[in-house]
């Protein structure tokens, strides 16, 4: 008896070892796009791992400690990589965002820069765990879905917003009604990068000193630092029209640390809820 098409198609497939198309669930479809697709989840990992690898490149290629060429320098960029990567695979709601690598940076400069060889041979793991403390103050902002929100970056961006004005209302006046600058323009970049890309690479390990260490807390001390750069260059931003500031603020001018944390402790405590 001849076999139906049905059947001989069956039998083929299992000749190839190819599953029959009406065995293949949804989920182990290889186009499936469903949350619980293991084909899906399989791609996002790529293309994040991909993305890590491409932003690691580029972090600080000034720097011989991570773009030399050298083994050391490569064995740095490895670190980053699997930082990122598992930070990623445990935080899936945030995953990776393109920045990261900046704020990881410092951290494990310092760790690893330790004279005690014992302390820097285990910089990658005790890294991994400041880096997840230090992002767990500021992981709302990272997050897309909370943009919005009153915990999102926008929120976190009004609220800089607001401590300029109730510090320095002719200075807001000036720059977000006269001139229209909108705080998003420069802010953003400022709060999400923790800063790390306004100064010199030393100058931010200085600065995180004070961002780190203040007992209000890193997300406040981050906003009063961000306030104290707008009052440093006031006298500029006042002179100023849209593309001028604009300009200023998106490439702001060399400063003393030790001037700008002084600055920025003079609004402790006026920072808005």
């Amino acid at each position: 008896m001849e076999m139906t098409t049905s059947k001989k198609k069956e039998h083929d497939s299992e000749g190839t070892g190819f599953l029959p198309r009406a065995e293949i669930v949804q989920d182990e479809h290889p186009l499936s796009l469903g949350k619980t697709s293991v084909w899906n989840q399989h791609f996002q990992e790529s293309e994040t791992v991909e993305q890590i690898d491409r932003d690691v490149k580029r972090t600080h290629p000034e720097m011989q400690f991570f773009n030399a060429g050298s083994s050391d320098a490569l064995a740095n960029q490895e670190s980053l990589k699997r930082i990122l990567t598992i930070f990623a695979k445990l935080n899936p709601g945030i995953r990776y965002v393109q920045g990261m690598n900046e704020v990881l940076a410092p951290l494990y400069y310092v760790f690893k820069s330790d004279p005690d060889q014992s302390n820097a041979a285990e910089a990658e793991s005790d890294v991994f765990f400041c880096f997840v403390v230090v992002l767990s103050g500021f992981r709302d902002n990272f997050c897309k879905q909370l943009d919005n929100s009153v915990v999102g970056i926008r929120s976190t961006i009004s609220r800089l917003s607001q401590l300029l004005k109730r510090h320095d209302e002719e200075l807001w006046r000036h720059l977000e009604v006269v001139t229209k600058v909108n705080p998003q323009f420069y802010a953003f970049r400022w709060i999400t990068l923790l800063l790390t890309q306004e100064f010199k690479f030393r100058d931010c390990i200085h600065l995180w000193d004070a961002l780190l260490g203040d007992p209000e807390g890193p997300p406040d001390t981050l906003l009063r630092i961000c306030c104290a750069m707008l009052i440093l260059v006031r006298r500029r931003l006042l002179a100023g029209d849209f593309t001028a500031n604009l300009k200023l603020l998106q490439n702001y001018p060399p400063t003393n640390i030790d001037h700008l944390i002084h600055i920025a402790n003079k609004l402790r405590g006026l920072v808005p809820c």
